[in-house]
């Protein structure tokens, strides 16, 4: 009776019914519980349903049961190596060999056992060299034979979090999940995840959760330490900002880019918070170059674009802001950004002209009398007749600073040239070719003509 249930799991086998074909294997093996071969069949059943971990039971009590069963060592090393237990296969294979020299699937299985060793040890390398690719290539490499197991796709998921890649870590620790909602690996990884994700208070959770299952999970641990750390030292540094502490702030913000270099996208917010912070206080190269440092990280980051734009302006560094505002405006064309990226456009096109107010040595918000006192003295100390006993090459230098005041008085003292200008207009558009331009004709005006004005007294 037992073979007949045998016969007709065989048929469902061969049918790929294999939830029937295990059913009659386990009614066959019921009635005669010392048959090695009913438990290699029910063994190549599981396996065709993924079910390893009770394939190698069964393919275990068969050769328990028959220590020169073949096909039951074989079996039994392929669901060790399914389930990356490479050296537990390579004995298995061994034995194989042992029972027949040169079965070839044995030769081809140790191989690829072999094979997923070397994998392993070419991971373990890369992931204390942090060359965390090399880890994933190993790993999908050893997967292709150990298809069923946990820790290697833990290790590719983890990996794949510390590249940044966080929807393929998710996805890895989730199919894991879906099979054993304990796996406390898992857990750990969606936290990592989660954490890198900036989203700490759902990290925790996780993290918390993985160590409920596994106390001594070392990794789970420490990362809840730093998650915590990290959001009490940011929401540190946001609560110094709000009331204006701003030395304070920035001391808390770099007090918290220490705790955890991994964490790339808190790291980016913590620069360009920083950032912010040191522009308040006046550190505009600091600023821009922890923006710079923020872009690094999220190259995607359009508020540290902005931050950083907004200080090159401040330093009138208008060609990089002119470039941080295009990459603005290109990924988000709102009103706003293109309104920077033309102010930025109007400040670089005044730059690259004469600064009559720089010229005269006054502000740009200097009112009448100011641009009129500052065009005296200037005009007093670079005047020709001042210089006229200097060498020709002082005199030549003089004569045309004297020039260069005269032309930013006769723009500055006239309001709707002062307006052109200030708008970033061409002056010649207004008929005003400074290359016919006499200085000496507005200094005899301001000073009231030849005789209102000598050197001499």
């Amino acid at each position: 009776e037992a073979e007949g249930f045998k016969e007709q799991g065989n048929a469902f086998y061969i049918k790929k019914d294999y939830a029937e074909a295990f059913s009659y294997y386990t009614k066959a093996i019921d009635m005669c519980p010392k048959n090695a071969s009913y438990y290699g069949n029910r063994a190549a059943t599981l396996m065709m349903l993924c079910r390893y971990r009770e394939a190698l039971e069964d393919s275990q009590q068969a050769v328990r049961l028959d220590n020169t069963f073949m096909k039951g060592h074989l079996r039994e090393g392929k669901c060790h190596l399914s389930l990356g237990n490479a050296m537990a296969a390579s004995r298995c294979f061994q034995r194989v060999l042992e029972l027949e020299t040169d079965n070839s699937q044995a030769q081809q299985e140790l191989k690829n056992a072999e094979s997923i060793l070397e994998y392993e040890r070419m991971a373990e390398i890369g992931f204390e060299k942090r060359d965390f690719r090399m880890v994933v290539f190993c790993m999908d490499r050893a997967l292709e034979s150990a298809s069923a197991c946990h820790r290697f796709k833990i290790l590719k998921a983890e990996c794949l979090a510390l590249l940044g890649r966080y929807p393929e870590a998710q996805s890895v620790a989730s199919d894991i999940l879906r099979m054993d909602s304990t796996n406390a690996d898992a857990l750990y990884v969606r936290g990592l995840c989660l954490y890198y994700e900036d989203c700490i208070d759902k990290a925790v959770q996780f993290f918390v959760q993985a160590l409920r299952m596994a106390p001594d999970h070392d990794k789970a641990r420490l990362a809840c330490r730093n998650a915590k750390a990290l959001k009490a030292k940011k929401d540190e540094g946001n609560k110094a900002f709000k009331e204006g502490n701003f030395e304070a702030a920035y001391e808390l913000y770099s007090e918290a880019l220490t705790i955890d270099p991994n964490n790339i996208k808190t790291n980016a917010k913590l620069y360009c918070n920083r950032a912010t912070v040191g522009s308040k206080l006046k550190k505009l190269e600091q600023a821009i170059e922890d923006c710079t440092k923020a872009i690094k990280l999220d190259e995607t980051y359009i508020k540290a674009y902005l931050r950083r734009a907004q200080c090159y302006m401040d330093t009138e560094q208008y060609e990089e802001a002119v470039r941080d505002y295009e990459k603005v405006y290109q990924t988000e064309k709102t009103k706003e950004h293109k309104h920077l990226l033309k102010n930025a456009q109007l400040e670089l096109k005044k730059s690259k002209r004469k600064d009559y107010y720089k010229v005269l040595g006054v502000d740009k918000n200097a009112t009448e009398d100011e641009i009129k006192k500052a065009y005296r003295k200037r005009a007093l100390l670079h005047h020709p007749d001042r210089h006229s006993g200097a060498s020709p090459e002082v005199q030549k230098e003089e004569e045309k600073k004297f020039k260069e005041v005269g032309e930013a008085f006769s723009v500055l003292s006239d309001a709707k040239k002062k307006s052109r200008y200030d708008s970033g207009q061409d002056l010649e558009d207004d008929g005003m070719n400074m290359g016919d331009f006499d200085a000496n004709n507005i200094f005899k005006a301001f000073f009231g003509g030849p005789g209102g004005f000598s050197f001499e007294g």
